[in-house]
């Protein structure tokens, strides 16, 4: 995660607008050096000097999106209790609101093109009992499936209700701006979650 903030109109940031941009219209393996650099008004030699490559600006605002996705998870946890399956509907349901109201569909729903952390099921990982393991990146996995959808043109209540069915238990909508999420109870009793 970066420490900084650039200066609003300075190269980088101008170089960041563009990644966002472009990447989420395109994908990462659709952009090239030049258009982003056109679009951000500088010269390729800018973007190397300022992130060394194009995976390295792609890292650099994924992160940040990313990092702005997992502190509204964590919020919407926390309003729910913590942890368990009803912290983790909160969570994900509030993360997909985000990364749709920010417009990043595309750019969170794609597999980042690196190996690493993937800090959203690392986000739910933190809410779940150890014996579930594998749960966090099958949701995670979901998540980023959802987000995909509407990126190559599903709507976003298609979408949205697609999660809910697969996270279950979640009787209404998710206001992107709130971490409210209204839960209704399983037909068997159980949540398999906690």
């Amino acid at each position: 995660m970066r420490q900084w903030v650039p200066v609003p109109g300075s190269t980088k940031a101008r170089l960041i607008e563009a990644a966002l941009h472009h990447f989420e219209q395109s994908g990462y393996d659709a952009c090239n050096v030049a258009d982003l650099a056109a679009k951000a008004g500088v010269t390729t030699g800018s973007l190397y000097h300022h992130f060394g490559s194009k995976l390295g600006l792609y890292t650099v605002a994924r992160d940040d999106v990313e990092k702005r996705i997992t502190d509204r998870m964590e919020g919407a946890a926390a309003t729910t209790g913590g942890d368990g399956a009803a912290a983790v509907h909160a969570a994900l349901l509030v993360a997909y609101g985000a990364a749709v109201r920010f417009n990043a569909c595309r750019l969170l729903g794609e597999p980042p093109p690196v190996d690493g952390i993937d800090p959203v099921a690392d986000t739910v990982r933190s809410l779940l009992p150890e014996r579930l393991a594998v749960a966090p990146a099958v949701l995670a996995a979901a998540w980023r499936a959802a987000l995909l959808s509407v990126a190559d043109g599903a709507t976003n209540e298609s979408a949205l209700a697609a999660l809910q069915f697969l996270l279950g238990g979640v009787s209404s909508p998710v206001d992107p701006t709130s971490s409210a999420v209204t839960t209704r109870p399983r037909l068997a009793g159980k949540d398999p979650v906690t």
